[in-house]
Formats: C-alpha cells, sequence, structure tokens
C-alpha cells in the first residue's frame, strides 16, 4: 500500500497517513485533508506534506502497528497518528481550533 503522510500545524507529533493516488495529476489536485471529518479537520489544522512510504506486513512504523495502520486506511481513508502521551504539556495553552472543545 502506497502512502503519503503529513503533519498538523496545530499539534506536534500528530501525522496523518492517507493513501497515495495512483496518478500524478490526481495527486496534485488532490486535498489530503479530505477524508477527514469536519471536526478533525479543524484540529489537525494545515497539512504539510512529510513523505511518501509503502505499507506492507513486513514494515516496522515507530509509534503504530502497520496492521492498524493499513486496516484504518482501507476503512475510514485514513490514519491519525496522535502523539505520544508523555510529550503533551497538561499546562500549554489549547491549540487554536480546540479552544472551547
Amino acid at each position: 500500500m502506497q502512502v503519503s503522510i503529513y503533519k498538523s500545524s496545530k499539534k506536534d507529533e500528530m501525522y496523518l497517513y492517507v493513501a497515495r493516488p495512483v496518478e500524478e495529476n490526481e495527486a496534485e489536485n488532490n486535498d489530503p485533508l479530505e477524508v477527514l471529518p469536519d471536526p478533525v479537520r479543524v484540529a489537525f489544522g494545515r497539512a504539510t506534506f512529510v513523505m511518501h512510504l509503502e505499507l506492507h506486513e513486513e514494515r516496522k512504523l515507530a509509534r503504530a502497528n502497520v496492521l492498524h495502520v493499513m486496516d484504518s486506511i482501507e476503512t475510514r481513508g485514513f490514519f491519525l497518528q496522535m502523539p505520544p502521551e508523555g510529550l503533551i504539556n497538561p499546562n500549554a495553552p489549547a491549540p487554536e481550533g480546540l479552544r472551547g472543545a
């Protein structure tokens, strides 16, 4: 499975995995956030491209089970990798877009 990975502009260590478009011209016009529900899209912020990656059963990912990632992309259209809990500062101000949530 070919995927594209994007990082969030609103939360450190939050990444979005989406299936990579098959055709190049499709990739140019593709908004990676269109697969996200509206509340998640707002919380994610602007998507910045990180890299393309090929996922398969033997591939190891640093913070997620590759089978879980692949299943989520196939069933929901995306996988959202959240920041590790130890990196979240409970005293930090809420990122814009999440205030009052």
